[in-house]
């Protein structure tokens, strides 16, 4: 089984729980307005790695997965390739490693039934989600990225009856997710997921726009500045991360 790799990264710390070793998979559905990585967007000019050649090389740092740490697939969507996937951790397990996988679960459709056995064979050797919830509102979403939210939300409820572990992530955007009606849409969805957590909230940055520059791509936010701290700090009240301290 062969994958199609962006790139690898050794020592992540963002990208779960411990220190990871991080896959980055090429290919990506969604166009979202903030994306950092427009360069994993297409299938063109990945590495081809074999499940074993990936496995070799995560198991160069076996010390990350000592102390808590593990490996973490992101991307792009991984899940367009779930095949290797599956077969990758697999592979992984028999290492005894934690997995991770980073996620909006845009290819999810319990319609198809072929592809429902896949994820149910997935999710057997995934020990955490980390699923981006990117916009609530099914209009917003579909502005912001391209598509509709109806199945990521429906693929939450799916990893919550099967009592997978999830990480919550939502990217804080001024003008389009900073927005106290979507935030309080959000909150009332998580709690109706019962392995919810954790609630990250990513604050927007432009540091991916020089790569936007570098592929001939106009960037779309220009002008779209970062949430300043109280921003943050608001969105993280609303969102049930910390709490609203009246001094």
């Amino acid at each position: 089984m062969i994958g199609k790799i962006h790139s690898f990264f050794a020592g992540g710390t963002v990208d779960g729980p411990g220190i990871r070793f991080v896959i980055f998979l090429k290919g990506c559905p969604l166009r979202c307005l903030y994306c950092h990585n427009p360069d994993t967007w297409k299938m063109d000019g990945a590495m081809e790695y074999s499940v074993t050649d990936v496995v070799k090389e995560a198991l160069k740092y076996r010390g990350y997965f000592a102390t808590g740490g593990g490996v973490t697939v992101s991307g792009g969507e991984p899940l367009l390739q779930i095949d290797f996937l599956i077969e990758l951790f697999k592979e992984l397990k028999k290492n005894k490693i934690h997995i991770a996988l980073d996620t909006s679960g845009i290819t999810f459709n319990p319609l198809n039934e072929e592809l429902m056995g896949k994820f149910d064979e997935l999710i057997k050797y995934t020990d955490l989600f980390l699923l981006d919830i990117k916009h609530i509102n099914n209009e917003e979403h579909k502005k912001l990225t391209g598509k509709s939210n109806e199945n990521i939300l429906k693929f939450a409820k799916y990893l919550s009856d099967n009592q997978k572990k999830m990480w919550i992530r939502h990217v804080l955007v001024p003008g389009i997710t900073l927005n106290d009606e979507y935030l309080k849409e959000t909150k009332a969805f998580i709690d109706t997921l019962q392995t919810v957590e954790k609630i990250e909230v990513l604050p927007y940055h432009t540091m991916g726009k020089v790569k936007y520059q570098n592929l001939n791509i106009p960037y779309p936010l220009e002008g779209v500045l970062p949430p300043t701290k109280d921003e943050v700090r608001h969105a993280k009240i609303l969102l049930g991360v910390i709490k609203d301290v009246v001094k």
